[in-house]
């Protein structure tokens, strides 16, 4: 337990406070988990890697965390590239965290980084230029 821990390139897991249990970083979609996480003030800049199929979606409806418990966010664009790379090409969205924090919205950061909200409406989003296909 304690080497998958140890050695997850993600770090995706953490160990209890008396280190008998281990437990996702964010969480994901389990319900009930306390991921003890504290209200941070984010970065102006964060990022969300997606793919193009899921753009339209996006622009109408902002990210929403569906079953998850959080919208996850990455620090920067290399790493939002390789979460967006996961599903196919990259489709790499600018949130504007500084406003959404002034304007009221929590942000909390994972163990492994992980910017993570409740959602991100469309307004606080940046669509690459270039047209996606």
């Amino acid at each position: 337990m304690h080497e998958v821990v140890a050695t997850n390139d993600k770090k995706r897991f953490a160990l209890s406070d008396d280190g008998l249990r281990i437990r996702a970083s964010q969480g994901h979609s389990v319900s009930g988990v306390d991921l003890k996480l504290d209200e941070q003030t984010p970065p102006d800049t964060l990022y969300h890697g997606t793919v193009a199929s899921f753009i339209e979606s996006i622009r109408a409806d902002g990210l929403r965390k569906r079953s998850r418990n959080h919208v996850h966010l990455s620090p920067d664009e290399t790493t939002a590239t390789k979460v967006g790379s996961r599903r196919g090409t990259p489709v790499v969205l600018r949130v504007d965290a500084a406003t959404m924090h002034q304007q009221g919205h929590r942000f909390f950061v994972s163990a492994n980084g992980v910017w993570l909200v409740d959602a991100v409406p469309t307004a606080f989003l940046t669509f690459p230029a270039e047209k996606i296909e």
